[in-house]
């Protein structure tokens, strides 16, 4: 198979550990070179100065997890392309020997020409798509904690969901609160409902008219309190989405979009 990249380095990405193999043709023949380097940051600098002295040009990794960026991040000042493949497309590719180990294989891939780059997006739209991932899993968690609260209003016969569309909107609030502090009067929970609610009175009292009990209203407390802490980590997290430094919040939405879709790397980033 032609030889398009005379000195080149696959790496073995791993959690502790990297394993590296420096391969180089020179007249006509191939000599490689396996070295075994720390994930920490000293052992991926002494990776660095090691594919710098051997003067290659093209230095290749799986996408494995989240183990491939701290290595980016270092081995991304060297003087040589650095290519992250997708781990299925290297998986794909034929004609491996089951004795080749991972690093020589990514190196021989590499030297042919074989490893389609994935995109790696930089620093700045990194760290945005980590705070858009996190911002969404939050959200998940707190619609969790909300389900929680309907399962608790349900075990004491109290069917607040069927007269209010959003508990936890203003009205919701105000009765699962005073729930919390000791109200199980039906009259006086349906007192607190604001004047937009359009369920009449005998409605709003019979869903409210329950049996709940002590043990109900500390797992609502439990589960109010779970549900504010998040929407502060939200908002908390809203605010860099929102600052000047990313610059994008105009159409947000689009931009999540866009960041979700953006190729091959978008699982890996």
């Amino acid at each position: 198979m032609e030889v398009m990249h005379e000195r080149v380095a696959g790496l073995d990405v791993h959690k502790a550990m990297i394993v590296a193999c420096v391969r180089i043709m020179s007249e006509g023949k191939v000599k490689r070179e396996c070295r075994t380097f720390e994930t920490s940051t000293a052992g991926l600098e002494a990776l660095l100065d090691w594919l710098t002295v051997s003067s290659c040009t093209h230095v290749a990794m799986e996408a494995t997890g989240v183990y491939w960026k701290p290595v980016w991040n270092i081995l991304s000042d060297g003087a040589f392309e650095l290519i992250v493949a997708n781990a299925a497309h290297i998986k794909n590719v034929p004609g491996r020997k089951t004795d080749v180990n991972d690093a020589t294989w990514i190196a021989d891939l590499v030297a042919c020409g074989l490893i389609r780059a994935s995109f790696v997006p930089d620093e700045t739209i990194q760290e945005l798509r980590s705070l858009l991932r996190a911002r969404k899993q939050l959200t998940r968690e707190q619609t969790s904690h909300i389900q929680r609260i309907q399962k608790t209003l349900e075990e004491a016969n109290i069917k607040l969901d069927s007269v209010i569309s959003d508990i936890m909107g203003v009205s919701g609030r105000r009765m699962i609160e005073a729930m919390v502090a000791g109200v199980r009067n039906p009259h006086q929970l349906a007192a607190l409902a604001d004047r937009r609610i359009k369920a009449a009175p005998k409605v709003l009292y019979d869903a409210l008219h329950g049996r709940l009990t002590d043990d109900h209203r500390f797992m609502l407390e439990l589960y109010l309190g779970q549900h504010d802490a998040l929407s502060q980590a939200i908002a908390k997290i809203g605010y860099p989405l929102h600052s000047s430094e990313f610059g994008i919040c105009a159409d947000l939405p689009k931009f999540t979009m866009a960041l979700y879709d953006a190729g091959p790397m978008a699982t890996a980033c």
